[in-house]
């Protein structure tokens, strides 16, 4: 009777390589390092979020509460992203276009606006639209791009 349906819990098996990308990039280019950040973030992996930044990395975003710039380094960094990362059901981070790049071989400026929603729970969920402007340096010995500066625009 059901002889000719498909079994829509074993679906066919895609055999279309042609446009997989792996999940993790090898950050051997600059587009690596956004892949490997939205990795990071979608699947809260700090493992992924450390390889991305340089060991004297620095953050730096406007509280304007306080009416100033913050800045903080890298154990820092890993710190409130670790609490981020530990504290949110979900995070849905889309890089949009990049607004500026200046590139030379060992160094690079992206600023790039990106879109975050942030769900803790259910009914509490914040969106943050914004821009950052990153500093971008590679590592001659291991030719992978790392985040050395992240300047955040965002007005949250």
């Amino acid at each position: 009777m059901i002889s000719g349906c498909t079994n829509p819990f074993a679906p066919k098996l895609d055999e279309n390589f042609e446009d997989l990308k792996p999940p993790v990039s090898d950050q051997t280019d600059i587009e690596g390092v956004f892949q490997n950040f939205q990795y990071a973030y979608t699947f809260k992996d700090t493992t992924i979020y450390s390889a991305l930044i340089t060991s004297d990395f620095t953050f730096t975003y406007h509280d304007y509460d306080q009416g100033f710039d913050v800045t903080w380094g890298r154990d820092e960094e890993m710190r409130t992203t670790y609490g981020l990362f530990q504290n949110a059901q979900r995070l849905d981070l889309i890089w949009n276009n990049i607004i500026l790049i200046t590139q030379d071989s060992l160094n690079a400026n992206v600023k790039r606006s990106f879109n975050l929603t942030i769900t803790f729970n259910p009914t509490d969920v914040i969106r943050v639209d914004g821009r950052v402007d990153l500093t971008i340096k590679k590592d001659v010995s291991t030719k992978r791009w790392r985040i050395n500066k992240w300047i955040d625009e965002s007005n949250f």
